[in-house]
């Protein structure tokens, strides 16, 4: 139980990094764009931790559900990304985070319904509860000009929360009898095949002859990171608990806004750092009592 946990912290540390580097390569190049090459990184890491996990023989060894759940878990994580990196490139980190973690919410209550997770079920619903109002005083606008920023970028993160949270549980059944590092590399490659497809549709190739070295650099870093997340993430849920594992995954929201506050000089109000008080209290009441 104790390596699972582990595991989940590191995804946590893993995407909250994510999520400002990426940030750092959205300058300039197109959110689309960036999601594919992102995507490209992860590919490659994703196999390579196959090869060094010597996991590569089994992929015959697959059933047919476990294909059709990791497809659909990676076309969910796909759309997950697009609009997660659009919602960045057009707002702020610690605005558009809160929101995209409002995903935990979903993926808590769909596991304990889908999968019957209800070991220390009040424990689970109260901190479901706390958490959905952390998250909701941390999205809450006050002027009108934070209303305006709202309509361009809240969309975006309301979809990739609702993906991200379809993600998680159709990851679970996908990975239940395949190794988590063979179905995190499956999953990736329908990820990449349709953030390219994306690319290409919306005419936006020509945007890669434009593209700006220091922000590839930092996109780059910013698919290592996804990479060493899903990994973790994925051998978390495999081994352990969804309704745990997923709000563990979320403190990287801590991450993000810690980073957010040094780099990008983006500042909480009062209101919203009590909502993450309420976020972070949730998360840990029911990695305790898990």
């Amino acid at each position: 139980m104790i390596l699972w946990l582990i595991m989940a912290a590191l995804s946590a540390v893993f995407a909250g990094l994510t999520a400002i580097l990426a940030k750092c390569g959205l300058n300039k190049t197109d959110s689309d764009v960036a999601t594919a090459l992102r995507t490209a990184v992860v590919l490659a890491l994703s196999w390579i931790m196959v090869f060094i996990a010597g996991s590569a023989g089994t992929i015959t060894e697959i059933t047919s559900k476990s294909v059709i759940f990791l497809i659909l878990s990676g076309l969910a994580t796909g759309a997950s990304w697009l609009c997660y990196f659009k919602a960045l490139s057009a707002g702020d980190v610690n605005k558009v985070v809160p929101v995209d973690k409002s995903s935990t919410v979903m993926a808590v209550l769909l596991a304990i319904v889908l999968f019957g997770e209800t070991n220390h079920l009040a424990i689970k619903l109260v901190g479901t509860a706390v958490l959905a109002a952390g998250i909701f005083l941390m999205i809450e606008k006050k002027s009108a000009e934070a209303k305006e920023t709202k309509r361009a970028w809240f969309p975006y993160a309301m979809g990739s929360a609702v993906f991200a949270a379809l993600t998680s549980i159709l990851a679970k059944v996908g990975i239940s009898d395949v190794e988590s590092n063979l179905g995190t590399a499956i999953r990736t490659g329908v990820v990449l095949v349709m953030a390219w497809l994306i690319v290409f549709m919306k005419g936006k190739s020509a945007e890669l002859k434009k593209l700006d070295l220091r922000e590839v650099v930092f996109l780059v870093l910013s698919g290592f990171a996804t990479g060493a997340s899903w990994l973790c993430y994925y051998y978390a849920i495999q081994n352990g608990i969804v309704s745990v594992v997923v709000p563990i995954d979320k403190l990287s929201i801590v991450v993000s806004i810690a980073f957010s506050y040094f780099v990008f000089k983006e500042k909480l109000s009062k209101k919203a750092l009590a909502g993450l008080i309420l976020i972070v209290t949730g998360t840990l009441a029911m990695a305790v009592w898990a």
